[in-house]
């Protein structure tokens, strides 16, 4: 019995000995403290944290697997394939690194070669600012910035593709319950090796800068008072320069969208490069908010290149690229909708029933792509309904149907207004005089043609862990 108690003593003395440690040498032989961390589940995302440290570190991982058909359109005039692809498959690391510091690396897999997302050190050691540096999206729009696991439909409205997205930069918030704003300065788009490429031999080959952006927006919340409901107000400009990492080129902007699809992979909605870009202006205002178990949202966008004639004569009297949305959603069986405020947009809904929810949403979106003559893009309405399935916190399914009404310049890269015979552009939209099939738009305009459209029915399998 002596024996055993002393056997223990030992035992016990190392287990405690070894959780009062305090410091190790780490593999740099450098002595570092220890503190220890415990695995936690939260919402079926295991999470390694140690609260008194301020410390927290998971991992972030989504899928989003998608199949659409595509119905009811001209087969003289185009064809569309029907089929699957994963839109996203994502990997992430984040860690609260202690009170103050905030680090997150993100990437995408989709496609085979890794695209680089978010890569972000974060600093919020002063009350209400936030100090972001890295790669990470401006803030201008609120349905770009809605992350894509908590959008209404698969895919966003068309117009949100003339907002920025992620560019390297450092950006200021400051938020309070009532009022958001951010002002940030931005750099080159770096998500994989082409953009890179492009940015090195830029830089070694011609001396080009990188090209910067300057980005504010404002947001006011009135209701901010309120606990089942919001009202969000919010108004962006940024003021961009040519960036060196553009696949069209220095000094080239394109506007270009698909139909809110990602398996359909034609743009018909495509001005094709604008050469001679002096720099571009950019401006939305944005209204949405939610009561209970309703969220709306609407916004205009408007995006304005200006262009140094003497480069590119075909660039005067250019009209803005511009759009529109309205959309909604409603929780069909008590669910909840719920507002971000320190991001300014709308997160993960609440569900209603221990078997989930279901959620209607329907949207109407506009955006219109003709600038000139020489820069005919486009335009396009699109009608959608959607519904939403969340069985658990990590699990949702989506299913959307949507028609797309192009006009007749909707013909991928259409730089013609289609009265030069020379022209070569892509897709027909119409027929001419004689009942023949027509690339040129002038041609299906005159004998009523109205270009492509079409009807589609897409659904979505999502899972984030």
């Amino acid at each position: 019995m002596k024996k055993f108690f002393l056997l223990a003593a030992v035992v016990m003395a190392s287990v405690f000995g070894a959780q009062a440690q305090t410091t190790e040498v780490n593999q740099y032989g450098q002595k570092v403290d220890v503190i220890p961390v415990q695995p936690t589940l939260q919402d079926g995302i295991l999470v390694f944290q140690n609260k008194q440290a301020n410390y927290k570190m998971w991992f972030d991982v989504r899928v989003q697997g998608d199949a659409a058909v595509y119905f009811g359109y001209d087969k003289n005039l185009t064809q569309i394939g029907n089929g699957m692809s994963f839109r996203r498959t994502r990997f992430a690391v984040k860690t609260q690194i202690d009170e103050n510091w905030y680090a997150e690396l993100d990437t995408d897999w989709s496609s085979g070669i890794v695209e680089l997302k978010d890569a972000i050190l974060q600093y919020d050691g002063i009350e209400n600012l936030q100090i972001k540096m890295g790669n990470f999206k401006e803030n201008f729009s609120i349905q770009r910035n809605s992350t894509s696991r908590y959008l209404l439909f698969m895919e966003r409205a068309m117009v949100t593709y003339l907002a920025p997205s992620r560019h390297m930069g450092v950006n200021f918030r400051y938020a309070t319950p009532a009022l958001w704003a951010s002002f940030g300065v931005f750099g080159p788009e770096i998500k994989g090796a082409e953009e890179q490429t492009f940015m090195e031999d830029g830089n070694k080959d011609y001396g080009l800068d990188a090209g910067l952006s300057y980005t504010g927006k404002l947001v006011w919340r009135p209701l901010h008072d309120m606990k089942n409901g919001s009202l969000h107000l919010g108004a962006a400009v940024s003021y961009r320069e040519p960036k060196v990492t553009s696949t069209d080129g220095y000094n080239a902007i394109r506007y270009s969208t698909r139909n809110s699809t990602s398996i359909n992979r034609k743009k018909y909605l495509d001005t094709d490069a604008i050469k001679g870009l002096d720099h571009e202006f950019l401006w939305t205002v944005e209204l949405a908010g939610h009561y209970d178990a309703l969220r709306y949202e609407a916004a205009y966008i408007s995006r304005q290149a200006f262009v140094d004639l003497a480069k590119n004569e075909k660039g005067a009297d250019l009209r803005p690229a511009s759009g529109w949305y309205v959309q909604a959603g409603y929780m069909l069986f008590g669910g909840k909708q719920n507002y971000d405020a320190g991001g300014a947009k709308y997160t993960r809904c609440t569900r209603g029933k221990g078997w989930g929810d279901l959620e209607l949403a329907a949207r109407v979106d506009h955006i219109d792509l003709n600038l000139n003559k020489y820069y005919m893009g486009g335009s396009s309405t699109q009608y959608a309904l959607g519904l939403n399935y969340y069985p658990t916190e990590n699990v949702k399914f989506m299913i959307n149907y949507q028609f797309a009404d192009n006009d007749v310049f909707a013909n991928g890269k259409g730089e013609q207004d289609g009265t030069d015979k020379t022209a070569k552009n892509p897709y027909s939209t119409g027929y001419d005089a004689d009942g023949n099939v027509t690339k040129f738009p002038a041609e299906a305009l005159a004998n009523g043609g109205k270009g492509v459209d079409f009807h589609m029915i897409s659904c979505r399998f999502q899972v984030a862990f």
